[in-house]
């Protein structure tokens, strides 16, 4: 296997909630020795930030205050200190167009910095639409983008199907549960 290769069952949802799914059931992406520099790569940061402990740390650090808010939406001290490492700066192009830059003092906080942001930006467009999985046995948060915000799986084909089954199956034995 590409030593690169994500493994992970749930990959393209947004970037603070792709690294919220870092960790699944039975695994986690940052326990491979690989798996900052997956998770690098897969967000399009491989060259803007450094694969390197301190940059896992604070990944982890935002991770840990992502799961704190989810748990108690009126939690947000540990995300908003990963917020004080950046801003974003805005300027305009030589076009006159607007632009604008995240900026962190260290590049090891770039990653986490913009975790939080994106976060940020998702609770604005809809915080009942940041969802974790239905199935009992799923850790995994997806972003909503049905039309009618009903979607209840992170992945159809698999936690989804799963569900369906173990109703059918529970369903034929007349309900009771084997």
């Amino acid at each position: 296997m590409d030593a690169l290769a994500d493994p992970r069952p749930l990959r393209g949802e947004p970037m603070s909630l792709d690294l919220l799914n870092t960790r699944w059931h039975d695994s986690a992406l940052f326990h491979r020795p690989d798996g900052l520099a997956v998770w690098l790569g897969s967000n399009g940061l491989t060259g803007r930030a450094p694969d390197a402990p301190a940059t896992l740390a604070a990944l982890l650090e935002t991770r840990n205050a992502l799961l704190a808010l989810r748990a108690d939406a009126r939690d947000g001290a540990a995300l908003n200190a990963v917020l004080e490492h950046g801003r974003v700066r805005r300027t305009l192009d030589a076009d006159g167009l607007p632009q604008h830059e995240p900026e962190v003092a260290d590049p090891v906080w770039l990653p986490a910095w913009l975790a939080a942001d994106d976060y940020l930006r998702l609770l604005q467009r809809g915080p009942q639409r940041i969802r974790e999985c239905a199935h009992e046995r799923c850790i995994l948060t997806f972003f909503d983008t049905s039309q009618n915000g009903r979607r209840r799986w992170c992945d159809m084909s698999g936690c989804g199907n799963r569900a369906k089954a173990a109703r059918h199956y529970n369903n034929r034995l007349g309900g009771v549960e084997a």
